[in-house]
């Protein structure tokens, strides 16, 4: 029996669940990095960065190209630099929505709210 594929969604969308995956593809989304340049962009230590791209690597949004004893990543395909995107502005229309209802909230006056048990 094949999985479902609002689990597979499930599982791709969990894979994406860490804010150092995240930014890992954003980094790669404007191009191809070696692991020694992500490091001081990423400010975390080489065997966490490892472990990301690992996970990254399984899910097989992250391709690899060996020079030397180099390793550079790439992203897998560029419709993650979309999903990136659709994020960004999923997001900016939430907080834009947020940032309405706080004005919103500062502008009523203060007679609006209900009184203070005593």
């Amino acid at each position: 029996m094949s999985t479902p594929l609002y689990q597979l969604k499930a599982d791709f969308f969990k894979t994406l669940g860490h804010p150092v995956r995240v930014c890992v593809l954003e980094l790669l989304s404007s191009r191809e990095y070696a692991v020694a340049e992500m490091l001081p962009e990423l400010g975390i230590e080489a065997a966490h960065l490892s472990q990301q791209l690992a996970i990254l690597r399984r899910a097989n949004l992250v391709a690899t190209r060996r020079e030397g004893s180099t390793v550079h990543y790439r992203l897998a395909t560029s419709e993650v630099t979309h999903l990136l995107a659709a994020a960004r502005s999923i997001l900016s229309g939430v907080l834009a929505g947020q940032a309405e209802l706080l004005a919103d909230l500062q502008a009523a006056p203060a007679a609006a709210l209900p009184p203070r048990p005593a």
